[in-house]
């Protein structure tokens, strides 16, 4: 009940009613773009060739999970947000190698404003050679209706502006709606999944080929999961600040204490997509080398998103870039100098350069922390459908997925509580109001 007063509470807040509106307005405009396929390809091969577990089919269905359904309908936006994705982290790479690009990095708005357009050109190459390996690969497994450079351009370019289209659209929700952009892209097309899985649960029942108990069991499973992620993604370790006292004229400043709370998972779940999507990339090459020599079949299972070297690259590249992520959102020295300048310190630790230390021993705890439950919770679900022996892939069984439905839902409703706690003097809350009114 009281859940259901809070979500009633959002539409008394013009900007956040805004907000949420627009955002699910552009939600709904990138899941009707699953509607609208390219033209030349033959989609009943294509979804017989992705009820294949293994090689090109595997790989199919696993990027298709990130692309919301759209790969395996061939649309127009069957590349998804992975383009935009990938330039990113190619840019944020870059940025710490190229002098140029380090320097537009810290001059503030300005500077993001000029690497976001970079990132913008280089997610159109993205686009273009990844659309163009898309439709050689089509051709060469036979699913082309009328093969040749006419389908294949056309293919090219339907594929690439609805890449920049879907681009697009996360930076508008980023700008105006609520939640970061990419990260609802992401969201949206993952659930829009989980029915197909459900759906996928009773019918393997009904067809005897998934136990009951076993059915219940992964759903069982799953909810455990779920709880554990909540849990362990509002854990935080909060530093007590203590303000000093000053005059100003005839008026007394600071002397409170206030705290800085660092979460157990200081990088949210970055880390889980740049790492998805950078092994797309030796997925996609094995799969190719497989198809055409024997002698690489070992490899494309190795790569596949149930393989040892896949999982366990995987895991090494989750904490990689949480240490990563979390170094571009937090800097020891910046915010140690901030809180000198502030009259802030922390008890029992002196200003400056020993509070940047003390700040870099607890991001560095905590990050390993957090990186370790990121690697385990990406890596378990795998584990999950070895020992249960499932007859078919659930997307809502993979950790990725999981755990990026459940990171972004909490980031977003953490953002709408923030907007209901700023606006509670306003008249949104029902004992606000009725106090007003007295």
């Amino acid at each position: 009940m009281i859940l259901l007063k809070n979500f009633i509470n959002i539409f008394f807040v013009p900007e956040l009613r805004r907000k949420v509106l627009f955002t699910l307005g552009i939600l709904i405009v990138y899941r009707l773009g699953n509607h609208i396929p390219v033209i030349g390809v033959d989609i009943d091969r294509l979804l017989a060739m992705m009820q294949q577990p293994t090689g090109l089919g595997g790989l199919f269905s696993y990027l298709d999970l990130f692309s919301g359904g759209n790969l395996r309908q061939c649309t127009l936006f069957a590349l998804g947000i992975m383009p935009y994705i990938t330039a990113s982290i190619m840019m944020q790479m870059l940025s710490l190698s190229i002098p140029y690009l380090e320097q537009l990095s810290k001059e503030g708005e300005y500077g993001r404003k000029i690497i976001n357009q970079y990132t913008r050109y280089l997610t159109l190459g993205v686009s273009i050679l990844q659309s163009f390996s898309f439709a050689m690969l089509l051709e060469r497994m036979g699913l082309v209706i009328d093969p040749g450079w006419g389908f294949r351009l056309m293919f090219m370019l339907s594929i690439t502006v609805g890449s920049l289209f879907v681009m697009w659209l996360g930076e508008q929700i980023s700008m105006f709606g609520i939640g970061n952009g990419t990260s609802m892209i992401i969201f949206a097309g993952i659930v829009a999944r989980f029915p197909h899985d459900i759906i996928k649960i009773i019918g393997g029942v009904q067809e005897r080929l998934m136990d009951p108990l076993i059915a219940v069991l992964t759903i069982a499973i799953i909810i455990a999961m779920t709880v554990a992620i909540v849990f362990l993604e509002k854990g935080e370790r909060k530093i007590p600040i203590q303000y000093t006292r000053r005059v100003v004229g005839q008026r007394m400043y600071g002397g409170q204490s206030t705290y800085i709370p660092f979460k157990i998972n200081t990088a949210g779940v970055m880390p889980v997509i740049f790492s998805t999507a950078v092994l797309n990339i030796p997925i996609f090459i094995s799969t190719i080398l497989a198809s055409r020599f024997e002698s690489f079949k070992w490899l494309a299972e190795s790569f596949s998103p149930t393989g040892i070297l896949y999982n366990v690259l995987l895991f090494i590249l989750i904490i990689f870039f949480s240490f990563f992520y979390t170094a571009l959102q937090y800097n020891p020295d910046e915010l140690a100098e901030n809180i000198k300048k502030s009259g802030g310190f922390i008890p029992g630790i002196r200003p400056g350069k020993k509070t940047a230390e003390f700040f870099n021993y607890i991001l560095l705890r905590l990050g390993l922390v957090g990186a370790v439950y990121l690697g385990a919770l990406a890596l378990f679900p795998t584990i999950i459908h070895a020992v249960l022996r499932l007859p078919f892939y659930l997307s809502i069984m993979g950790g990725t997925s999981l755990l990026i439905v459940v990171g972004v839902a909490l980031e977003t409703a953490a953002q709408i509580e923030s907007y209901l706690i700023e606006h509670r003097y306003e008249g949104f809350l029902t004992s606000g109001r009725l106090r007003g009114r007295r």
